[in-house]
């Protein structure tokens, strides 16, 4: 291994409360410290490296997870004596909002903005509103705390739907996963695509999702249908893509009126038809990027998206990427 003084230190600090899920600190853990052990052991021409600190919010160094196992951290923010290039902030699931005490979130508002990124994971956004942060913001949370972040604070423009969001130098990602996913995107600005990538294949992670993916699958709505015709309809869709699917063609296949129809839809699975079909259309489109060879048209076809160039147009309007870098990348990670 290389000399560790020869590269700069980027301190990354990860903020623990008592009883947060483990995934949260150990997702995005994890990542800084395996692109610090690539480039530490591979990469000389790298100049500088993580080193990755867990601390707890009481100044106990053992902090209990959720799930019973406890970490091992480094004592109390106070304690630090090093300067800090990214702090995160690991989420709490039951009362969000009161997850830390008064010396923690007076830390944070004396120090957030000498410190050059500062995020949340999952539920730890309540902090950085709480602290004043994400005042008049871009900010997303788990999909379950969105509505009461946005009621709480009303001031932070809340979106439910992307798995992370950057706005400024302050970040913040849904839920368990998604911190990983934040995490390998600080390493992708930090170190470049290459090194991000290699991360995301040594954790088996396939893919470096972009931030503005959805929280949301189409799978996950199907599993809270309980109305046996629209449950019937969606299982009828997907072998159906390629067809020319209007909400009147939808609502004759269950026997109702386009009104009707349109309005039972909505009530069951939460989404209009239309943004229904969008959403199915590009899950399946991407799977086809992933797992196979077919051509631009091919799956533009087979998905119902009309053309390659519509296809390219619906990614960069959800993915702001198009279709052929959204294949490079997931190949890239696979090679």
């Amino acid at each position: 291994m290389n000399d560790q003084t020869k590269k700069h230190i980027k301190h990354v600090v990860i903020i623990a409360p008592p009883y947060t899920s483990i995934l949260d600190v150990a997702g995005p853990l994890d990542v800084f410290v395996k692109a610090a052990n690539y480039i530490e052991e591979s990469l000389d021409r790298i100049t500088e490296t993580y080193r990755v600190h867990v601390v707890s919010t009481d100044g106990s160094k053992l902090i209990s997870t959720a799930n019973g196992l406890q970490l091992v951290g480094e004592g109390s923010l106070k304690e630090i004596n090093y300067p800090i290039d990214t702090l995160l902030i690991s989420g709490l699931p039951n009362a969000p909002e009161k997850m830390v005490g008064k010396d923690t979130l007076d830390w944070i508002k004396d120090n957030w903005l000498k410190i050059r990124r500062v995020g949340s994971i999952c539920a730890g956004a309540f902090v950085l509103a709480e602290a004043g942060i994400l005042d008049g913001c871009n900010a997303t949370t788990h999909w379950s705390r969105c509505e009461k972040l946005a009621r709480l604070y009303p001031q932070i423009k809340v979106d439910p739907d992307p798995i992370f969001v950057k706005d400024g130098h302050v970040y913040t990602s849904a839920g368990i996963s998604a911190g990983m996913d934040l995490a390998l995107a600080m390493v992708e600005e930090d170190f470049g695509r290459d090194i991000a990538l290699h991360v995301a294949r040594m954790l088996v992670l396939y893919l470096k999702r972009p931030g503005n993916q959805s929280q949301f699958s189409v799978a996950l709505l199907h599993q809270k249908v309980d109305y046996k015709p629209i449950s019937e309809l969606i299982d009828w869709i997907p072998e159906h893509l390629n067809d020319r699917l209007s909400v009147e063609m939808l609502a004759e296949q269950v026997a109702m009126s386009p009104r009707n129809f349109a309005r039972v839809f909505t009530r069951e699975t939460g989404v209009t038809p239309a943004k229904y079909l969008e959403k199915l259309r590009l899950e399946t489109a991407r799977r086809r990027l992933e797992e196979s060879n077919l051509t631009m048209e091919e799956i533009s076809g087979e998905c119902g998206m009309g053309s390659a160039d519509s296809m390219r147009r619906i990614f960069l309007r959800h993915f702001k990427t198009t279709p052929g870098d959204y294949r490079r990348s997931f190949q890239t990670a696979l090679n």
